[in-house]
Protein backbone atom coordinates (compact mmCIF):
# COMPACT_ATOMS: atom_id res chain seq x y z
CA UNK A 1 0.00 0.00 0.00
CA UNK A 2 1.39 3.74 -0.35
CA UNK A 3 1.64 6.41 1.97
CA UNK A 4 -2.08 7.44 3.70
CA UNK A 5 -3.51 10.78 3.13
CA UNK A 6 -5.38 12.13 5.57
CA UNK A 7 -7.90 14.86 4.59
CA UNK A 8 -9.83 17.26 6.93
CA UNK A 9 -13.02 19.15 7.48
CA UNK A 10 -11.51 22.00 6.01
CA UNK A 11 -8.95 20.29 3.09
CA UNK A 12 -12.28 18.39 2.05
CA UNK A 13 -14.63 21.75 2.34
CA UNK A 14 -11.67 23.73 -0.34
CA UNK A 15 -11.69 20.58 -2.98
CA UNK A 16 -13.03 20.96 -6.35
CA UNK A 17 -16.86 20.47 -6.37
CA UNK A 18 -16.53 17.19 -8.95
CA UNK A 19 -13.53 16.36 -6.80
CA UNK A 20 -15.25 16.10 -3.65
CA UNK A 21 -18.62 14.50 -5.08
CA UNK A 22 -16.30 11.97 -6.36
CA UNK A 23 -14.38 11.14 -3.10
CA UNK A 24 -17.70 11.02 -0.68
CA UNK A 25 -19.81 9.00 -3.09
CA UNK A 26 -17.25 6.45 -3.45
CA UNK A 27 -16.27 6.58 0.63
CA UNK A 28 -18.72 4.27 1.51
CA UNK A 29 -17.66 1.42 -0.19
CA UNK A 30 -19.24 -0.99 -2.82
CA UNK A 31 -23.28 -0.56 -2.92
CA UNK A 32 -26.38 -2.00 -4.17
CA UNK A 33 -27.47 -0.81 -7.78
CA UNK A 34 -30.54 -1.40 -9.11
CA UNK A 35 -32.98 0.22 -11.72
CA UNK A 36 -35.85 2.01 -10.73
CA UNK A 37 -39.35 1.45 -12.84
CA UNK A 38 -42.37 3.68 -12.52
CA UNK A 39 -45.26 4.30 -14.36
CA UNK A 40 -47.16 7.87 -14.23
CA UNK A 41 -50.51 8.01 -13.83
CA UNK A 42 -50.94 8.76 -17.78
CA UNK A 43 -49.56 5.64 -18.22
CA UNK A 44 -45.81 6.48 -19.51
CA UNK A 45 -42.84 4.26 -18.57
CA UNK A 46 -39.85 5.77 -16.42
CA UNK A 47 -36.89 3.83 -15.37
CA UNK A 48 -33.69 5.40 -13.75
CA UNK A 49 -30.21 3.83 -11.83
CA UNK A 50 -30.24 3.81 -8.67
CA UNK A 51 -27.28 3.32 -6.00
CA UNK A 52 -28.90 4.43 -3.02
CA UNK A 53 -31.28 1.86 -2.20
CA UNK A 54 -31.24 -0.14 1.25
CA UNK A 55 -32.33 -2.50 3.90
CA UNK A 56 -34.70 -1.29 6.22
CA UNK A 57 -36.26 -4.55 7.79
CA UNK A 58 -37.41 -7.54 7.21
CA UNK A 59 -40.93 -8.12 8.75
CA UNK A 60 -42.33 -6.15 7.42
CA UNK A 61 -39.90 -6.45 3.96
CA UNK A 62 -39.13 -2.90 3.87
CA UNK A 63 -36.86 -1.07 1.98
CA UNK A 64 -35.42 2.28 1.44
CA UNK A 65 -34.41 4.86 -1.95
CA UNK A 66 -32.83 8.29 -1.20
CA UNK A 67 -34.09 10.87 -3.79
CA UNK A 68 -31.09 13.85 -4.13
CA UNK A 69 -31.87 17.44 -3.30
CA UNK A 70 -34.99 19.38 -5.58
CA UNK A 71 -35.45 20.93 -7.88
CA UNK A 72 -35.31 19.73 -10.46
CA UNK A 73 -38.42 17.62 -10.58
CA UNK A 74 -37.57 14.15 -10.19
CA UNK A 75 -40.14 11.72 -12.91
CA UNK A 76 -39.45 8.78 -10.35
CA UNK A 77 -40.66 10.40 -7.06
CA UNK A 78 -43.32 11.80 -8.91
CA UNK A 79 -44.51 8.92 -10.38
CA UNK A 80 -44.12 6.46 -6.90
CA UNK A 81 -46.17 9.46 -5.06
CA UNK A 82 -49.16 9.74 -7.48
CA UNK A 83 -49.02 5.81 -8.17
CA UNK A 84 -47.71 4.29 -5.44
CA UNK A 85 -46.11 1.21 -6.61
CA UNK A 86 -42.38 0.99 -8.01
CA UNK A 87 -39.77 -1.82 -8.98
CA UNK A 88 -36.42 -2.52 -8.27
CA UNK A 89 -34.78 -4.23 -10.50
CA UNK A 90 -30.90 -6.09 -10.01
CA UNK A 91 -27.70 -4.79 -12.89
CA UNK A 92 -25.91 -7.87 -14.44
CA UNK A 93 -22.57 -7.85 -16.68
CA UNK A 94 -25.09 -7.40 -19.88
CA UNK A 95 -26.49 -4.50 -19.29
CA UNK A 96 -25.21 -2.20 -17.03
CA UNK A 97 -23.79 -0.05 -19.58
CA UNK A 98 -27.71 0.81 -20.78
CA UNK A 99 -28.61 0.77 -16.97
CA UNK A 100 -26.08 3.54 -16.74
CA UNK A 101 -27.37 5.80 -19.50
CA UNK A 102 -30.66 6.24 -17.49
CA UNK A 103 -29.05 8.66 -15.69
CA UNK A 104 -28.72 10.97 -18.67
CA UNK A 105 -31.74 13.79 -17.90
CA UNK A 106 -34.07 13.27 -20.60
CA UNK A 107 -37.06 15.34 -21.87
CA UNK A 108 -40.13 13.96 -19.27
CA UNK A 109 -41.45 13.11 -22.56
CA UNK A 110 -39.13 10.71 -23.25
CA UNK A 111 -39.18 6.96 -22.10
CA UNK A 112 -35.73 5.94 -20.86
CA UNK A 113 -36.87 2.45 -21.62
CA UNK A 114 -36.94 3.21 -25.30
CA UNK A 115 -33.87 5.77 -25.30
CA UNK A 116 -31.31 3.09 -23.83
CA UNK A 117 -32.63 0.12 -24.80
CA UNK A 118 -34.32 -1.50 -22.11
CA UNK A 119 -37.70 -3.54 -22.06
CA UNK A 120 -40.59 -2.60 -20.00
CA UNK A 121 -42.10 -5.60 -18.33
CA UNK A 122 -45.65 -5.37 -17.18
CA UNK A 123 -47.29 -8.12 -15.19
CA UNK A 124 -51.02 -7.95 -14.85
CA UNK A 125 -50.43 -8.15 -11.37
CA UNK A 126 -48.22 -5.36 -10.81
CA UNK A 127 -49.10 -1.59 -11.53
CA UNK A 128 -45.19 -0.57 -12.53
CA UNK A 129 -42.88 -2.08 -15.12
CA UNK A 130 -40.29 -4.34 -14.35
CA UNK A 131 -36.69 -4.41 -16.59
CA UNK A 132 -36.82 -7.91 -19.07
CA UNK A 133 -33.09 -7.61 -18.83
CA UNK A 134 -32.90 -7.85 -14.88
CA UNK A 135 -32.26 -11.39 -13.56
CA UNK A 136 -33.63 -10.42 -10.17
CA UNK A 137 -37.21 -8.05 -10.04
CA UNK A 138 -39.03 -6.52 -7.08
CA UNK A 139 -42.34 -5.21 -6.84
CA UNK A 140 -42.66 -2.27 -4.10
CA UNK A 141 -45.57 -0.54 -2.66
CA UNK A 142 -44.96 2.95 -1.64
CA UNK A 143 -45.28 2.96 2.23
CA UNK A 144 -43.75 6.16 3.84
CA UNK A 145 -41.79 9.61 2.68
CA UNK A 146 -39.34 11.05 4.62
CA UNK A 147 -37.85 14.66 4.09
CA UNK A 148 -34.47 15.03 5.15
CA UNK A 149 -33.85 19.01 6.22
CA UNK A 150 -29.79 18.72 6.45
CA UNK A 151 -29.53 18.56 2.85
CA UNK A 152 -32.49 18.72 1.54
CA UNK A 153 -32.94 15.11 0.38
CA UNK A 154 -35.59 12.75 0.15
CA UNK A 155 -35.94 8.77 2.11
CA UNK A 156 -38.51 6.72 0.28
CA UNK A 157 -39.36 3.92 2.40
CA UNK A 158 -41.36 1.12 0.18
CA UNK A 159 -43.20 -3.14 1.17
CA UNK A 160 -41.56 -5.91 -1.08
CA UNK A 161 -45.07 -7.33 -1.98
CA UNK A 162 -43.47 -9.15 -5.32
CA UNK A 163 -39.98 -10.85 -6.27
CA UNK A 164 -38.75 -13.11 -9.23
CA UNK A 165 -35.70 -14.48 -8.82
CA UNK A 166 -34.16 -17.37 -10.71
CA UNK A 167 -35.09 -20.91 -9.03
CA UNK A 168 -31.29 -21.98 -8.88
CA UNK A 169 -30.58 -18.43 -7.11
CA UNK A 170 -32.79 -19.36 -4.11
CA UNK A 171 -31.46 -21.63 -1.24
CA UNK A 172 -33.65 -23.79 0.95
CA UNK A 173 -32.60 -20.96 3.58
CA UNK A 174 -34.05 -18.38 1.48
CA UNK A 175 -30.55 -16.96 1.29
CA UNK A 176 -30.25 -15.64 -2.61
CA UNK A 177 -27.10 -16.07 -4.46
CA UNK A 178 -26.59 -12.60 -6.48
CA UNK A 179 -23.78 -13.63 -7.94
CA UNK A 180 -25.39 -16.50 -9.63
CA UNK A 181 -28.28 -14.57 -10.96
CA UNK A 182 -25.15 -12.03 -12.19
CA UNK A 183 -26.10 -9.48 -10.39
CA UNK A 184 -23.35 -6.89 -9.76
CA UNK A 185 -22.58 -3.88 -7.48
CA UNK A 186 -20.96 -0.32 -7.76
CA UNK A 187 -18.68 2.08 -5.94
CA UNK A 188 -19.33 5.81 -6.20
CA UNK A 189 -21.44 7.14 -9.04
CA UNK A 190 -19.86 5.64 -12.20
CA UNK A 191 -17.84 2.71 -11.09
CA UNK A 192 -19.67 -0.77 -11.57
CA UNK A 193 -17.95 -3.62 -10.13
CA UNK A 194 -17.94 -8.02 -10.43
CA UNK A 195 -18.06 -10.15 -6.64
CA UNK A 196 -16.28 -13.30 -5.75
CA UNK A 197 -17.57 -14.40 -2.75
CA UNK A 198 -15.44 -15.57 -0.11
CA UNK A 199 -17.53 -17.29 2.56
CA UNK A 200 -20.93 -17.61 4.21
CA UNK A 201 -20.61 -17.75 8.00
CA UNK A 202 -22.76 -19.23 10.52
CA UNK A 203 -24.91 -16.58 12.80
CA UNK A 204 -21.83 -15.38 15.59
CA UNK A 205 -22.37 -16.18 18.78
CA UNK A 206 -20.39 -15.38 22.17
CA UNK A 207 -17.19 -17.66 23.02
CA UNK A 208 -18.48 -19.60 19.82
CA UNK A 209 -16.20 -20.49 16.97
CA UNK A 210 -16.75 -18.72 13.40
CA UNK A 211 -17.73 -21.46 11.12
CA UNK A 212 -18.56 -21.51 7.66
CA UNK A 213 -22.68 -22.40 6.06
CA UNK A 214 -23.01 -24.82 4.12
CA UNK A 215 -22.87 -24.05 0.48
CA UNK A 216 -25.50 -26.42 -0.36
CA UNK A 217 -27.98 -24.67 1.87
Amino acid sequence: MSNTKVLHANDIELLDKQVRVHLINSLGGFKSVVLVGTQSKSGSSNVAVFSSVFHIGAHPPLIALIFRPKPPERDTLRNILETGFYTLNHLNEAMYKKAHQTSARYDPDVSEFDAVGLTPLLKEDFPAPFVKESHIQLGIQFREKLDLTINNTTMVVGEIVQVSIPEDCLGADGFVDIEKANSITCSGLDSYHKTIRLDRLAYAKPNKEVTPISPNL
